[in-house]
């Protein structure tokens, strides 16, 4: 009973003193001890799960005094689902989940996130016939190989010939407020291919209102096979799914999405609201835990990733082949057999101040949410500020990351500035089209558009 009682008075010490330093602002307070020690975590079989991964084999989790169970899910809407009834304490999700469930697009629940998991991360593939037929349309290097990036303009007479044939042009992305929905809508569009609109006030969420391409949801490990099949010509997925293609030799990865948006945000940790406030210093020592991981997984210059691929390879985790893993996890990504180029950050987990989870990246996400009709009615910015304040919480990675350095894990230069960081990237240039995204502007970033909604247009 005394051990009960030292136990409870720990936690509520704890808790008020994690209390006190989020709403004083203090630069920072010990982490109490963690309220539940034994959770489930869980994952869908990609590249980008590696900070889960390594947390737990490398002990991270074990020195929080975390003992967790990582578990594969079967797809993207199990995941949220099991978060939210409490089946699992937390997951990898992708980074519109957490808002879209906050705003009550598909499942209403508030999530939050305090860690960011990776940048960039994903490509868009299509199936041979299609790069055959889109080959003529794109310009040569000297070698005689495709000139990079691989913009939609030269896939735009492929679909339009379909259209003309009375076939839809049909290709899939993994869940309607994925990453890569909005990657796949944003590379077509740029090429004048409308990817259509949702239109959940009429109950139509399908997402192809007006569309040219017909875009579905496929679960990432069955894409190369649906596409093998026929079933889709083209697909945005994460890693190694699109090098499995290759691999297979069924399809062509045509872009990555550092090409659409350079050192764009992928993955989040995700939890309810209700469990990080049940369970505050639990979730802190876990954004600890994920953070270290982050580091190791980029700590000098890649040099750990061949371990983190033999780790990823089996099959508890993503269960692919080394060397399918390995082509895009050590820098490289192969596009047509034997197109084998560099691209060292195709998958950044803390470089770039990666794992911290930055407002104006969520407004982005909501953007494109508007963009499509997925947010039906117009919104003043503030709304967009205020949802991105409610679901993404630096106040909590900082509080991780400030404990850290005061046990000489990290050191402060590895972290943005706490005392002037105000959670928006500079404006953002590197985008396939050349707009330029400012996070503080998100409605007159969506005039910049020429296919999309903006202002008061509603479907």
């Amino acid at each position: 009973m005394l051990k009960n009682k030292k136990a409870l008075l720990s936690k509520l010490i704890g808790t008020a003193v994690l209390a006190a330093s989020l709403s004083t602002g203090a630069a920072w307070a010990e982490i109490g001890a963690p309220e539940k020690e034994d959770l489930k975590f869980g994952f869908i079989k990609l590249t980008d799960m590696a900070p889960l991964a390594i947390a737990y084999e490398k002990g991270y989790f074990e020195d929080e005094g975390l003992y967790v169970t990582l578990e594969a899910q079967a797809n993207w809407k199990v995941l949220l689902d099991r978060v939210i009834d409490g089946q699992l304490d937390g997951a990898h999700m992708l980074a519109g989940q957490p808002l879209g469930a906050t705003i009550g697009f598909g499942t209403q629940a508030h999530i939050i996130t305090a860690f960011s998991m990776d940048l960039n991360g994903n490509g868009i593939t299509v199936s041979n016939e299609i790069w055959e037929q889109m080959k003529p349309n794109i310009p040569k290097q000297a070698d005689g190989k495709p000139v990079h990036p691989i913009k939609a303009d030269y896939l735009k007479p492929v679909v339009e010939k379909y259209k003309k044939e009375g076939k839809p042009f049909k290709m899939g992305m993994v869940f309607p407020v994925s990453t890569h929905n909005y990657e796949l809508r944003y590379w077509l569009a740029a090429g004048g291919i409308h990817p259509g609109f949702y239109a959940p006030h009429k109950g139509d969420t399908s997402g192809n209102i007006q569309a040219d391409a017909l875009l579905s949801v496929t679960p990432p490990p069955q894409m190369p096979a649906t596409l093998e099949a026929g079933t889709i010509y083209g697909y945005c997925v994460g890693e190694p799914w699109n090098q499995q293609a290759v691999f297979k030799g069924i399809g062509v990865p045509v872009i990555t999405d550092y090409e659409i948006w350079k050192d764009n945000p992928e993955k989040v940790f995700g939890v309810s609201k209700e469990w990080a406030d049940k369970y505050p210093n639990t979730n802190l020592r876990v954004i600890k835990a994920m953070i270290r991981a982050a580091k190791w997984l980029d700590d000098n210059n890649n040099a750990n990733r061949p371990e983190a691929v033999k780790i990823l390879s089996q099959p508890n985790y993503v269960g692919a082949d080394y060397d399918v893993i390995a082509n895009s996890m050590t820098g490289t990504f192969e596009y047509e057999k034997g197109d084998k180029r560099d691209v060292p950050d195709f998958n950044v987990f803390f470089r770039y101040n990666a794992t911290y989870p930055y407002y104006s990246d969520a407004i982005w996400y909501l953007t494109q949410m508007r963009r499509w009709g997925q947010i039906a009615d117009a919104k003043p910015d503030s709304w967009y500020m205020d949802i991105a304040k409610k679901v993404y919480r630096p106040d909590l990675y900082a509080l991780a990351a400030k404990e850290l350095i005061a046990e000489g894990k990290m050191s402060a230069d590895m972290f943005p500035d706490f005392t002037t960081e105000d959670g928006f990237r500079e404006p953002q240039t590197h985008f396939i089209d050349n707009i330029t995204y400012d996070g503080s502007k998100p409605n007159e970033y969506l005039t910049k558009f020429k296919i999309g909604l903006k202002g008061d247009e509603k479907i």
